[in-house]
């Protein structure tokens, strides 16, 4: 872990379900990473979405990812499965900080909304929005899933390992 210029480590989590992970979710990482000196990644079990890959293999594809990204943001983060209250995750591992993206005026109400339960419930706990970069407003897993298993090109939208498995995973729902 790169320690930055404070005596206290800032601990912030960045939780999802990351079915897959995007380039989007990727960039929410990567200056996630300039606000907090360790940053938890915390893929959600969430069975109830119904995801496409299991938890370990959305753990496994994020940690890839982070790994090709390479420098801080592969220093100072790390990645951890949860399936409890995200404040009660956030509590267990020392956290201050979560990290929430945001894409489009559509995502604030929920967001806003989760902020204020979370807020009331981990009153230590402060909720950080980091806007969707312009080249990645739109690009959303569900959106990426679709694409590909309509034999649409994801490759900009998800890092190359992703795609990589992307592809394994609709090959094998196809037999």
């Amino acid at each position: 872990m790169t320690e930055k210029s404070s005596n206290a480590s800032r601990i912030g989590i960045y939780p999802g379900t990351f079915d897959p992970v995007t380039q989007g979710h990727m960039d929410i990482i990567r200056r996630a990473t300039r606000i907090v000196d360790k940053l938890i990644v915390g893929v959600a079990v969430n069975a109830g979405k119904g995801p496409m890959f299991g938890v370990d293999e959305r753990c496994a594809l994020v940690e890839e990812a982070l790994k090709a990204a390479g420098g801080d943001v592969a220093a100072c983060t790390i990645v951890k499965p949860f399936g409890t209250l995200l404040m009660r995750f956030a509590e267990e591992n020392g956290s201050s900080t979560i990290i929430r993206g945001l894409r489009a005026v559509s995502d604030f109400e929920y967001e806003f909304q989760m902020a204020g339960m979370n807020a009331r419930l981990a009153p230590k706990v402060e909720t950080v929005f980091l806007m969707a970069s312009d080249k990645q407003q739109f690009v959303s897993s569900r959106f990426v899933k679709e694409i590909a298993r309509l034999g649409g090109d994801v490759t900009e939208f998800v890092p190359a390992n992703v795609l990589k498995r992307l592809h394994e995973k609709l090959a094998e729902e196809k037999e």
